[in-house]
């Protein structure tokens, strides 16, 4: 059940980001001033964790995706739904530790120093 309201709640906050982020690019035609101080509030230690986050999101929705794929077209999925979501889970740590330094190694360098 868990899993059902994760890939949810993930959609959604990924529907979020994307519209938020169609609203900002539109910007650009409105005011390129505001554009370019909007874009400068993203370079912060803040927003890198939002990014973080984000890639976290995008990660779990498309591997638990094909998870539900997979139990719904498998004739075994069911049966193997349980082994799934732990390797989903699983391959999620793993690439979302991998993911640590590429996504917030500006930040921590902003905030602790090179």
């Amino acid at each position: 059940m868990w899993s059902w309201v994760a890939h949810r709640v993930t959609g959604v906050l990924i529907f979020f980001f994307l519209f938020v982020h169609v609203l900002d690019t539109a910007l650009v035609r409105v005011s390129p001033e505001d554009y370019d101080k909007v874009v400068a509030t993203y370079k912060t230690p803040i927003v890198a964790l939002l990014e973080y986050g984000l890639v976290a999101a995008i990660l779990f929705h498309a591997l638990n995706g094909l998870r539900v794929i997979a139990v719904d077209f498998w004739s075994k999925g069911p049966r193997y739904q349980k082994q799934m979501l732990w390797s989903v889970v699983g391959l999620w740590l793993v690439l979302m530790l991998g993911a640590i330094y590429p996504v917030l190694g500006h930040a921590a360098q902003e905030l602790f120093g090179s």
